[in-house]
């Protein structure tokens, strides 16, 4: 059963798209401030947020920014072009405004949870490298390596940006935030981010004399051409 957590303080509205979803055999979690919100995602399995952004303590923006591997659909009485724009910029997945269809608000729902599975299940390929990204077991020509889950985090960013360098400071922001949900996600500063990169070179050499990752001078990571 897909797990959704709603983030409204409005409770008539809140009720509403429970109800709404509860008959569609969901399991619903409810969460009324952004504070309140981030304990509930700390501590359960959740596949879809459906979050305002006015909200007691944390706004729905700062919640956004802190949540970066459940879709999140936002349902909001903010209805400007410059609002939508900001919000899927900042890592959004769907935007609707209030009053909305509950049977709109059911298909987004559906199809949010149907792209998230397929991106749950697809690997992530690069020449002869393969990231599972449901076991975050990585293999090489079919050899089997093992990663912590922090290493897995950082080759997962260099994969999904495969001819992008990945600043230090993007993968340190999203190793602390990783870490705010999954506390075996190490927390890092620069030399420990070098560590880790050792690590997963260390293992990558075990298994082949090719190289794979490559440090750009005082700005980030990249994958070798």
């Amino acid at each position: 059963m897909k797990k959704i957590l709603i983030v409204e303080d409005d409770v008539d509205i809140h009720n509403l798209i429970k109800s709404v979803l509860e008959k569609e055999r969901y399991e619903i979690i409810s969460a009324y401030s952004g504070t309140e919100a981030l304990l509930l995602i700390e501590n359960n399995n959740i596949n879809l947020i459906l979050l305002d952004l006015m909200l007691p303590g944390l706004t729905g923006e700062e919640i956004i920014k802190k949540v970066t591997d459940i879709p999140i659909i936002v349902i909001s009485a903010k209805i400007s072009s410059e609002d939508k724009v900001n919000v899927l910029s900042s890592g959004a997945n769907d935007y609707i405004t209030k009053p909305f269809d509950t049977n709109e608000l059911l298909a987004r729902v559906k199809v949010q949870l149907r792209i998230n599975k397929k991106e749950q299940n697809a690997n992530l390929i690069y020449k002869d490298m393969v990231l599972d990204k449901a076991t975050h077991m990585l293999y090489i020509k079919k050899e089997k390596i093992n990663l912590t889950k922090t290493e897995y985090i950082i080759l997962k960013q260099l994969l999904l940006n495969p001819k992008q360098i990945i600043t230090k400071t993007k993968l340190i922001q999203i190793l602390d935030e990783d870490n705010k949900i999954n506390p075996e996600t190490q927390i890092c500063d620069e030399n420990s981010l070098k560590v880790h990169i050792s690590n997963i070179r260390k293992k990558i050499r075990n298994v082949t004399t090719n190289e794979y990752i490559e440090s750009v001078w005082g700005i980030g990571f990249k994958l070798c051409d």
